[in-house]
């Protein structure tokens, strides 16, 4: 596992964007994972700033980690909502090789399934980038007695749903549940990115990076990888 700390955010988010883009070059058909939440906004800025003209994205497939259960994409709190405003509306992908949970389908388990099985059939993830919470949960796989391996439906923490409520205009307008990867699924991608900044992520950074392996951090799992990079900035880095 190698850690590389930044000066600060936009130093962090400029070296993750160049990850991307490299690959990119590298392998004009990648197979990209994408997070949404505020720690990634300054990659996709850095992004489509970087490739109007230089790359084209046609040929690239991505696969977000999560979406919110009940929310469709028109929902500006839906993350196909947040990842077209961030990113997709401003690159040349097809609308075709974008791929998100739906969180209004009529059965979420075969949702989960059909999703699960699309990942398996297009190929392994080239790279898979994680953002992490509080709690040390990746994608919305949250802490727990077992890591859950697959794409499936979980139940936010209070943590989470408290985290994650500065994004709507109340704490009950926050969902409950969500549809994610599972961890099996994550530590199937070839090269695994986490990014994290601020003081409020070092405690999970440090479990990340120095803790046991344990379900209830989630992020410790990552340990166990054979290509992991945490891009992080000098507060999240404070207990390292």
């Amino acid at each position: 596992m190698e850690v590389i700390i930044k000066n600060n955010y936009q130093e962090m988010s400029r070296l993750a964007a160049d990850y991307l883009i490299n690959m990119v070059k590298e392998k004009d058909d990648a197979i990209i994972g994408l997070p949404t939440g505020s720690t990634p906004l300054g990659m996709y800025k850095e992004i489509i700033n970087s490739c109007k003209g230089m790359i084209s994205f046609q040929k690239v497939r991505t696969f977000n980690l999560d979406e919110y259960v009940g929310l469709d994409r028109k929902n500006i709190n839906s993350y196909r909502y947040f990842m077209d405003e961030n990113l997709f509306s401003h690159i040349d992908i097809k609308e075709e090789n974008i791929h998100i949970p739906n969180g209004v389908a009529e059965d979420l388990e075969q949702e989960c399934a059909d999703y699960e099985e699309l990942l398996k059939k297009t190929g392994r993830m080239d790279i898979i980038y994680l953002g992490i919470g509080q709690n040390g949960h990746i994608g919305f796989n949250e802490p727990g007695e077992f890591f859950e391996p697959y794409t499936h439906i979980v139940r936010l923490t209070e943590d989470t749903i408290n985290a994650n409520k500065r994004f709507f205009d109340s704490l009950d307008r926050v969902p409950k549940t969500a549809i994610t990867m599972g961890i099996k699924t994550i530590l199937s991608a070839k090269k695994i990115i986490l990014l994290a900044s601020g003081r409020s992520k070092a405690e999970a950074i440090f479990k990340t990076v120095k803790g046991k392996i344990t379900p209830r951090v989630p992020a410790s799992i990552l340990q166990l990888h054979d290509d992991v990079t945490l891009i992080i900035d000098e507060d999240a880095a404070k207990l390292m």
